[in-house]
């Protein structure tokens, strides 16, 4: 008999909280009414991304040298001298 009650208590309580976590849901608050369905906002046009000048310094020049990669210094810089 015992163990009927505290099964009993044992369902009801799941059975609490799996409703209490289902109602919270926002699809099943407007299934059963709780709230009212949101009307969607569709923008009209997106704005034009505004890019920032390029800076007329850097150009013309070189965005580095073939030795960049490979350079001794950048793999030894912790070498001895």
């Amino acid at each position: 008999m015992m163990n009927f009650v505290l099964g009993t208590i044992a369902g009801a309580m799941m059975a609490a909280i799996a409703t209490i976590a289902a109602v919270r849901n926002p699809d099943v608050q407007v299934r059963l009414g709780l709230v009212r369905p949101e009307v969607p906002v569709v923008a009209v046009r997106r704005p034009d991304p505004v890019c920032p000048p390029a800076p007329s310094v850097l150009a013309g020049a070189p965005v580095g040298h073939p030795d960049l990669l490979f350079a001794k210094r950048r793999f030894w810089s912790v070498a001895p001298k």
